[in-house]
């Protein structure tokens, strides 16, 4: 009777890691691979971008969010859902760095005009199903 608040419990507890970790498979030169778990790098405030702009009317959520590699740091590059927006650059924490992209001119805000020749491409974190 003591072990069922435990168990009632035990999945929550589960459910608690669920997306901090990925797997990811390594090839060892050539000779057999290797799968490992890789913690999740998707900061947290950028899934609740994605999510809070999901749940708006209209859904003002980014069509595309990619992580990349600039100036030694990750950055994540959020493609704006609308027509001559910024296509806003922000770090881990959120913090807009700059607009490599988009607005009037498509050329962003010219803080970063650095960024299409120095940034490294690493991985498309999230993608608007519906575009």
């Amino acid at each position: 009777m003591r072990f069922i608040p435990v168990l009632l419990a035990l999945p929550f507890l589960m459910a608690a890691n669920c997306g901090q970790y990925t797997n990811k498979t390594v090839s060892s030169g050539g000779q057999k691979e290797i799968t490992e778990e890789v913690k999740d790098s998707v900061p947290v405030c950028i899934k609740r971008m994605i999510g809070k702009g999901n749940k708006e009317t209209p859904p003002n959520a980014p069509l595309q969010v990619d992580e990349y590699l600039y100036e030694g740091k990750k950055v994540f590059l959020t493609t704006a859902p609308c027509c001559d927006q910024f296509n806003m650059l922000y770090d881990s924490n959120c913090q807009a760095i700059c607009a490599p992209t988009g607005g009037f001119t498509g050329r962003g805000d010219g803080k970063c005009p650095d960024f299409s020749k120095k940034a490294k491409f690493i991985k498309l974190i999230w993608k608007n199903s519906a575009n």
